[in-house]
C-alpha cells in the first residue's frame, strides 16, 4: 500500500545506523533532593502501549540526579523503545527527558522520527509477543541496533508519520468525548440517587417523596446452579456467568455459557427484570456487583457463585431503573459494608435483604432509567466508532510499511 506519487523501492538499513543509542538509569530513590528537580522522568508503566504520544510525566529529576545515577538525559526529539521489563512498549518524545533503566533510547535520529515510531510500534509488539511464555525477559541494545528494517525516502516518510498522525489525533478526541460522557453519568446518576435532582411531572408538579423500604420487602433472592461438576459444563442450556455480572450492568447473553441440566433437576430459572449479584470478590470495593437482566428468555440459569433478586412486582421496581439503582454511588458504599473476610470477601444474602433503599414512584422511575439509558447508549456509539478508528489505524500499520 503507497501514497499517489511515491515510487521505488525501499531501502534495507540497520537500524543502528538512523540514530545513537542510550540506555537509562534509576537515581536513588532514597535521595529525596534527586526528585525535586525539572527535568522529566519516566518508566514503563507511564507508556501507554495504544498510543504512542502518550506518556504520562508525574516524576521530575534533578541534574545532580543525572551526574550521580547511569540515567542520561535524552535530547528531543527521542524514540524510547523499552527493552526489559514489559518489552514492545513504545514512545516517541518530542520532550527531552530521561528514562528508567528498562529503555533503549534513539537520540539524533536519521530519519523522520515520527515515521520510525510507527514502524518500530509493529514490529515492537511482534518482539514482545515472542518472548511471551519463555524465560527471556527483554531484548538488548545490540539486538535493536542489528535489527534490519526497511525505509522510503524522507518525503514519503513524512507522509506516512502525518497520515498516522492525523488517525491518532482522532482517538485521542474520541477516547476523550467517551471520558467526558463517563464523567456526566457519573455526576448526573450521583445527583439522582442522592435526591439531589429531581425529575418533575407534567405542568411541572413533583413527583411524591422517595420512599425508604428494605430489599426485603420490595423482592425475594434465590439460588444459582446447585450440584454441578466440570464435566456438566459446555454442552447444554445457557447460564449466567460470573463475569457477565461483574462485568456490566446488563446481561449480555451472547456471553453466557453452556451447562447440562436434565428434565427432572430442580433448578432455578432466571427470567425478565431479575437482578443478580455476585456474592464473593478478592476486595471489598467489588463485592456484590449487580446486573440485570432486560432480555425475554426461555430456559437459562445461574452461576452458583451469584444469587438472583426477582422484584415483587415490575410495576414496583422498575427493570432498567434496577440497573442504575443497584450499579449507584451511594447504594454500592452501603454494600461494601457488608463485605466479610481477610485474603478473600463474602457477602450475606440475609444482610443485603436488610438494606434500606430509596425508591421513587415507578413514573419517576422510568424517567430516571430513561435519562440514563439515553447517556449510555451515547457512550456505546462513541465506543463502537473509537473501535472503527482502532481497527483502520491498526490497518494502516500493517499495510503502509513495506
Amino acid at each position: 500500500m503507497r501514497f499517489p506519487s511515491f515510487e521505488g523501492e525501499w531501502k534495507e538499513v540497520l537500524l543502528g545506523e538512523l540514530g545513537d543509542f542510550s540506555g537509562g538509569g534509576t537515581p536513588s530513590s532514597s535521595n529525596t533532593s534527586f526528585w525535586s528537580g525539572t527535568v522529566p522522568w519516566i518508566s514503563s508503566s507511564d507508556l501507554n502501549e495504544n498510543d504512542i504520544h502518550s506518556i504520562n510525566i508525574t516524576r521530575f529529576i534533578t541534574e545532580e540526579a543525572i551526574s550521580n545515577s547511569s540515567t542520561k538525559l535524552c535530547t528531543a526529539p527521542v524514540i524510547l523503545i523499552v527493552s526489559r521489563v514489559g518489552v514492545g512498549k513504545l514512545a516517541y518524545s518530542e520532550e527531552s527527558l530521561c528514562t528508567s533503566q528498562d529503555f533503549t533510547n534513539i537520540t539524533n535520529l536519521r530519519c523522520n522520527g515520527l515515521f520510525l515510531s510507527y514502524l518500530l510500534s509493529t514490529t515492537m509488539r511482534k518482539a514482545s509477543s515472542s518472548t511471551q511464555g519463555t524465560s527471556i525477559k527483554g531484548i538488548t541494545s545490540s539486538e535493536i541496533k542489528s535489527k534490519k528494517i526497511f525505509i522510503p525516502k524522507l518525503a514519503e516518510q513524512k507522509k506516512i508519520a502525518e497520515f498516522i498522525s492525523l488517525i491518532d489525533d482522532r482517538i485521542r478526541t474520541q477516547n476523550k468525548i467517551i471520558k467526558e460522557l463517563e464523567l456526566l453519568k457519573s455526576t448526573i446518576s450521583k445527583k439522582i440517587f442522592r435526591q439531589q435532582a429531581r425529575f418533575k411531572a407534567d405542568h411541572r408538579k413533583k413527583y411524591p417523596d422517595w420512599r425508604i423500604q428494605e430489599l426485603g420487602e420490595l423482592g425475594k433472592t434465590y439460588n444459582g446452579l446447585s450440584g454441578k461438576t466440570k464435566e456438566n459444563f459446555g454442552t447444554g442450556k445457557k447460564y449466567i456467568q460470573y463475569k457477565q455480572i461483574f462485568d456490566s450492568s446488563k446481561i449480555q447473553l451472547d456471553k453466557c455459557g453452556l451447562v447440562e441440566v436434565s428434565k427432572d433437576e430442580d433448578q432455578n430459572q432466571v427470567q425478565y427484570g431479575d437482578i443478580f449479584f455476585t456474592i464473593s470478590s478478592e476486595t471489598p470495593e467489588e463485592i456484590g456487583m449487580s446486573s440485570v437482566l432486560l432480555d425475554k428468555v426461555g430456559e437459562v440459569y445461574l452461576n452458583s457463585f451469584c444469587f438472583g433478586y426477582r422484584p415483587n412486582s415490575l410495576n414496583i421496581l422498575n427493570p432498567v431503573f434496577s440497573r442504575y439503582l443497584f450499579r449507584s454511588d451511594s447504594f454500592r458504599s452501603n454494600i461494601i459494608k457488608l463485605a466479610q473476610g481477610s485474603t478473600r470477601y463474602n457477602m450475606s444474602k440475609l444482610e443485603l435483604m436488610k438494606l434500606r433503599v430509596s425508591i421513587p414512584s415507578i413514573e419517576e422511575q422510568i424517567l430516571i432509567a430513561n435519562f440514563l439509558l439515553l447517556i449510555d447508549e451515547k457512550i456505546t456509539a462513541e465506543n463502537r466508532l473509537l473501535g472503527f478508528y482502532e481497527i483502520q489505524k491498526k490497518y494502516l500499520l500493517q499495510n503502509l510499511f513495506i
